[in-house]
């Protein structure tokens, strides 16, 4: 199997932070979870060699560096094509849990639609709160897609999942329109 890591190879990544700032070492964390690294031990890890990835390394290897740490970045490359595809297996696993938590979080909101409607609470405010929700779920589905670099497969159940509820949204908002006097979508100008 050709991935695109094969063209652009796997950055490791090891950093240490020890006589830097005690904040450096959350820093460093939240940025290499963010990017969706795979920690090969503790303080080592890899990461494709995407160019945007490559560009976000660079930019924390800098700041470890400028705040008294220690970052080393080595390009690679996989001799054994099934170590590589065990590597984006173990890849896709990890985005596949992240999709299954948006999963499993979803039926909330959607549950709250349906019984704010069956209470006849479709209002305005309802409607917003509902939408701030639904952009929370697209933005965490957003982070994990930047992170997604071998279309794990949850990713379509959790986006087909993110756009049944904006249509549930949707008929939600319709009801709080109607509740305040306006005519149906169909009916308006």
């Amino acid at each position: 199997m050709t991935s695109e890591a094969d063209s652009a190879g796997w950055l490791v990544i090891s950093v240490s932070t020890a006589g830097a700032a005690a904040t450096l070492r959350v820093q460093v964390w939240r940025k290499l979870r963010s990017l969706g690294a795979l920690y090969l031990q503790q303080s080592v890890c890899l990461l494709p060699a995407r160019p945007g990835v490559v560009r976000e390394i660079r930019r924390l290897t800098d700041r470890v560096r400028h705040q008294g740490g220690v970052a080393r970045v080595l390009s690679m490359a996989f001799t054994d094509p099934a170590e590589e595809q065990a590597v984006i297996t173990e890849l896709n696993a990890a985005r596949d849990a992240e999709y299954a938590e948006v999963l499993g979080r979803l039926p909330e909101l959607r549950r709250e639609l349906a019984e704010e409607q069956a209470r006849g609470n479709a209002t305005y405010a309802e409607v917003e709160e509902s939408e701030a929700d639904l952009q929370r779920f697209r933005s965490w589905l957003d982070k994990i897609a930047a992170r997604d670099y071998f279309a794990a497969p949850g990713s379509a159940a959790a986006r087909e999942a993110v756009d049944e509820a904006a249509a549930e949204l949707a008929a939600f908002e319709e009801a709080a329109l109607h509740a305040d006097g306006l005519p149906p979508a169909a009916e308006r100008p």
